[in-house]
C-alpha cells in the first residue's frame, strides 16, 4: 500500500535535500517541500544558509599565492628571526 503524497519533510531529508540542490540534483517538488520545512525549522535554516556560504567560498575562483621572490624573502626572514632567538 502506498504511503500517500507528503508535504512535510523531515530534518534528516531536509538536509539531504539541502546538500542535493548543491550539484542541482534536486527535482521541483523537493525544493517546494524543502522551501516549507525551511519556513518553520529554525535548524535547518541555518544549515541551509551554512550550506550555501561553504559553497560560495569553494567556488570561488580566488586563490591568491605568494610570488616565488616573495616567498623566498618570508622563508630569509623567518630563518632570520629564528636565529636571532636561539
Amino acid at each position: 500500500m502506498s504511503k500517500g503524497f507528503k508535504l512535510f519533510m523531515s530534518c534528516k531529508e531536509a538536509v539531504n535535500t539541502c546538500d542535493k540542490a548543491q550539484y542541482g540534483e534536486v527535482t521541483l517538488l523537493d525544493k517546494i517541500k524543502h522551501t516549507i520545512h525551511l519556513f518553520y525549522c529554525k535548524t535547518c535554516q541555518k544549515y541551509s544558509a551554512n550550506n550555501k556560504k561553504l559553497t560560495e567560498l569553494v567556488n570561488k575562483p580566488e586563490v591568491d599565492c605568494l610570488k616565488k621572490s616573495e616567498k623566498e624573502q618570508l622563508q630569509y626572514n623567518f630563518k632570520k628571526e629564528l636565529e636571532n632567538h636561539q
